[in-house]
């Protein structure tokens, strides 16, 4: 990613040096363009914050979440068994995600596998970061922009968190607009259960159209999210309704970086 030069778990414990968290960087956070972008910023608020990380590398494997919404139970526990084992192995105790698939996948679907993991999504870190003053946002005025935030399903209905990035933003110095349905009644994305990788079912609309419109509708110049998924699908339907030069579809962690203090 980029040319950070980003700290790999074997490397690490051949010098021997143990880290305090692994970071699951995810297939999109690794292989996506866009989301690649994502994972930048997050390592960047890592480094900043002087968190003893690693990643996984070549060592980490898909978590199995997509084949198993689409059915593929073989496939999901031969994945998860692989990333289990490779954790396991090097004694992995706490992992920090910036996609809530991975999220809910790894903490609430391997323990049932021999895989228990301390969990967090990349908006609780990144709260925890703030609330312990490890890194700190620029005190500037408020520059007359708006955002909407999104709830993803996997983090929202699913894990119940909804206030966090809420809270985060709050930090922002910006003014923050609510969606018609938001949190508990927030509309999915589009891209759950494994159709991010399908052509979706004949409609009147296709979600991600429908869930851009309400973002449209808020008067918004930024549509936030948490989820590499919504980034996709979010992004989509910004440019399928010609609004890509008007409203900016951002991460959480890149709208942290973006106002970061400098060191």
């Amino acid at each position: 990613m980029d040319n950070m030069s980003i700290p790999e778990l074997a490397e690490l414990l051949a010098s021997g040096e143990a880290p305090e968290y692994i970071f699951w960087v995810g297939c999109a956070g690794s292989y996506d363009a866009r989301a690649q972008k994502v994972s930048i910023a997050m390592t960047q608020i890592l480094e900043r914050a002087k968190v003893n990380y690693a990643i996984l590398g070549n060592e980490e494997g898909c978590c199995g979440d997509p084949a198993r919404r689409a059915g593929n139970e073989f496939l999901f526990q031969m994945l998860a068994q692989m990333n289990i084992e490779t954790l396991n192995g090097y004694e992995i105790k706490k992992i920090i995600t910036t996609c809530p698939h991975c999220l809910n996948t790894l903490k609430n679907e391997y323990p049932k596998l021999g895989g228990t993991y301390e969990v967090v999504h990349h908006t609780q870190f990144i709260k925890k970061l703030l609330a312990e003053g490890k890194i700190q946002l620029e005190n500037s005025t408020k520059n007359g922009k708006t955002v909407t935030y999104h709830d993803s399903c996997y983090l929202g209905r699913v894990n119940g968190v909804y206030e966090v990035p809420r809270d985060v933003l709050k930090q922002l110095n910006i003014d923050i607009v609510e969606m018609k349905r938001n949190r508990t009644t927030g509309l999915c994305c589009g891209a759950g259960g494994a159709q991010m990788f399908k052509e979706d079912e004949k409609g009147e609309k296709r979600i991600n159209q429908e869930r851009v419109t309400e973002a449209l509708d808020t008067g918004a110049d930024v549509i936030a999210v948490n989820c590499p998924f919504c980034l996709t699908m979010m992004t989509d339907g910004v440019k399928e309704a010609e609004k890509h030069e008007d409203v900016m579809v951002y991460d959480l962690a890149e709208l942290i970086i973006q106002n970061i203090d400098k060191p």
